[in-house]
């Protein structure tokens, strides 16, 4: 019973803050190209600040009701540490890797830039200074919502393979989990550091991030297949 509560819980959650992550980048982020300077700035100050609670509480729920799921499986599991090389652990864990970078970018890049532009929405609109520092904070904001869509298609995947399409859970494990935390972590790197330039042009568009995604889950489940027999 609280195992099937915390999945409730677990996919309200999720619900609510995939939901948003897509409202965000497929809704309101080509509606606000096209606003007028007016209507952004309502939009901005508005809008935004409540999308952005739910964004970030779906979030936080989904996270801590996923590592509970998590925990409780691994320590109920009686075949103790042989448990963590599972087909079941290394699929649920290959989606929690993604989950778990989607969570920091929302709590650490995603929430704290959007702050900052929303506040100097407000400042301007009260006749007062933007803030100089507002244009670079929105696109790292933005980087990373486009990053958290690419992460979102494995992560999904590889949440929902674990009890319906689980991964071998033989092979080496070490080289499975070096290359897909690497793959993972050029993509992060990209997010955070990048403002400009040809790697993070895939991304800038809707049809490239979609498929961005669909081609990192292509590589992931391509080295589960290479690194990992039954």
């Amino acid at each position: 019973m609280a195992e099937f509560l915390l999945r409730w819980l677990h996919y309200l959650g999720g619900i609510t803050w995939i939901g948003l992550l897509y409202y965000f980048n497929f809704v309101q982020g080509p509606f606000m190209a096209e606003a007028d300077p007016a209507t952004k700035s309502t939009a901005t100050q508005k809008l935004l600040p409540r999308a952005l609670r739910w964004f970030r509480g779906g979030a936080i729920v989904t996270f801590l009701t996923g590592i509970l799921i998590i925990a409780k499986r691994f320590g109920e599991s009686p075949l103790g540490a042989a448990a963590w090389s599972t087909g079941w652990a290394i699929t649920i864990l290959t989606g929690a890797l993604f989950g778990t970078l989607m969570f920091f970018n929302v709590v650490l890049v995603i929430w704290p830039k959007q702050q900052i532009v929303i506040a100097s929405a407000k400042a301007a609109a009260s006749g007062g200074q933007a803030n100089a520092a507002a244009p670079v904070a929105a696109r790292r904001a933005f980087l990373s919502s486009r990053t958290n869509v690419v992460f979102s298609i494995p992560m999904l995947f590889f949440m929902g393979a674990a009890s319906h399409y689980t991964l071998p859970g033989g092979g080496s494990h070490a080289a499975y989990w070096a290359s897909v935390i690497a793959v993972a972590a050029l993509l992060e790197i990209n997010s955070l550091t990048a403002t400009t330039g040809a790697t993070t042009k895939p991304i800038e568009k809707i049809p490239g991030v979609i498929v961005t995604g669909f081609i990192v889950w292509a590589i992931v489940y391509a080295l589960a297949k290479a690194f990992l027999s039954a």
